[in-house]
């Protein structure tokens, strides 16, 4: 797992922000790619939570060479599968399950397996793990919480997701063992529905501009 894991750090290393989205229209999901990418996010997290996601994700993967499209809310072997088949270039998980964890092994892709409990952590180590999404990030703690495991479990990194804002990811990303934070308020729905894509390009310029520590 070692390989899927390695991937994912390079990935997530890329940009401090990774849009976390729900597309509910098919028509949205080029511009919103193309003013992400343009804004300096091109990695996307389309998550399987809409009727229209694993089509959104095999669109994007075609017609936006410029951003790099992943698949969140992975819940299955039979997610991973749709999600790989449809060109899904990385997969996010709230949590992990051993059947997961077994595609993962052998699907190939760079996989963020989600934990929220020093035991979730330490298991995903043990199999070779060095990066995680920490979910629900607010709700589970926030960077207090994270900022408690970085000494006993320094060989970790993470994603936090879950109630990040430009409020408070720097609290997050300013935290040793933090790599990079998940967020919609990159693309907030009311203007993905009217088609306001310079806007989105601007809140992305914007998050791709923060600092870490």
């Amino acid at each position: 797992m070692a390989s899927a894991s390695e991937g994912m750090i390079d990935l997530l290393a890329g940009q401090p922000v990774i849009p976390v989205l729900q597309i509910h229209r098919i028509e949205d999901a080029v511009p919103l790619a193309h003013a992400l990418a343009r804004g300096g996010l091109p990695a996307i997290e389309v998550t399987l939570r809409t009727p229209v996601a694993v089509d959104a994700i095999s669109l994007i993967a075609r017609e936006v060479p410029g951003a790099i499209v992943g698949a969140g809310t992975v819940l299955s072997a039979r997610d991973y599968g749709r999600a790989a088949e449809a060109g899904a270039r990385f997969i996010v998980s709230p949590g992990s399950t051993p059947h997961l964890l077994e595609e993962a092994s052998l699907g190939g892709l760079p996989f963020l397996p989600g934990a929220a409990t020093a035991s979730e952590i330490m298991a995903l180590q043990e199999r070779g793990f060095q990066a995680s999404k920490f979910f629900p990030a607010e709700q589970a703690g926030g960077p207090a919480y994270l900022k408690a495991l970085a000494s006993p479990l320094s060989a970790m990194r993470f994603c936090p997701t879950g109630g990040i804002t430009p409020d408070n990811c720097a609290s997050y990303l300013s935290l040793p063992n933090v790599i990079c934070v998940g967020g919609s308020w990159v693309a907030p729905d009311v203007l993905v529905r009217a088609g306001r894509w310079g806007e989105i390009e601007t809140l992305a310029r914007a998050a791709a501009a923060i600092r870490r520590r």
